[in-house]
């Protein structure tokens, strides 16, 4: 059987966009029923932009639709004849010629849409580099008065997976940082416990000494 392209992707569109049971959206894309209900709650994929399986051949709108018309009615995925997309190797991104103009435009986009990523995945995900996703941040690109946001995946710079990737690695370590970070302070313990190891009044542990004065 046929597998659907980017399942958690395709939920995330189906339970924005449709009105499809959860049981529905579970059997078209292999998810669990309570990953498409933690996905709706947004406890599960927050952010993550979903994909629309009609413009790919998945899906048809009549398809849709009859399932919408039917909680019963179970999602058939459309036969392709297209060949499977081949992975790509290691290595810098090729960016087109024709497309380099618009690499600016998409650095502007994600520094506003998603801006736990950092300047190297900015910079990866376009093709381009970090100095000038620098100066698109900093407002000192040289025809940044023209820039438009607009999306990467859309201008066809890089797909949705290389992007919904690069944002849960990004989320994923800032919530290490964060962990870490109050690890750090945890073990600090409170100034009243450093305050009593030292044999000072708590309320008079941070103010200046004024006996000698």
């Amino acid at each position: 059987m046929s597998q659907v392209l980017m399942p958690k992707a395709t939920a995330v569109w189906l339970v924005e966009n449709t009105t499809l049971t959860f049981d529905q959206i579970s059997a078209f894309t292999g998810l669990h029923p309570l990953e498409i209900q933690a996905i709706a709650d947004g406890e599960v994929a927050g952010g993550m932009t979903g994909y629309d399986p009609t413009t790919n051949g998945q899906l048809t709108k009549e398809e849709i639709k009859r399932a919408e018309a039917d909680s019963n009615a179970r999602l058939k995925l459309s036969p392709r004849d297209v060949p499977m997309p081949q992975a790509r190797s290691k290595g810098p991104r090729y960016t087109p010629v024709a497309k380099r103009q618009d690499r600016p435009d998409a650095i502007a986009w994600l520094l506003k849409t998603h801006p736990e990523l950092q300047d190297s995945q900015v910079a990866k995900l376009v093709g381009s580099t970090k100095s000038t996703v620098q100066s698109v941040k900093d407002r000192t690109h040289w025809n940044m008065q023209n820039l438009r946001q607009r999306d990467p995946v859309t201008l066809g710079l890089c797909t949705l997976k290389d992007l919904n990737d690069a944002v849960d690695r990004a989320r994923r370590k800032a919530a290490r940082e964060d962990s870490a970070r109050k690890k750090d302070i945890a073990d600090q313990g409170p100034v009243e416990e450093v305050a009593e190891e030292a044999g000072l009044d708590p309320a008079e542990a941070d103010q200046p000494d004024l006996a000698e004065r």
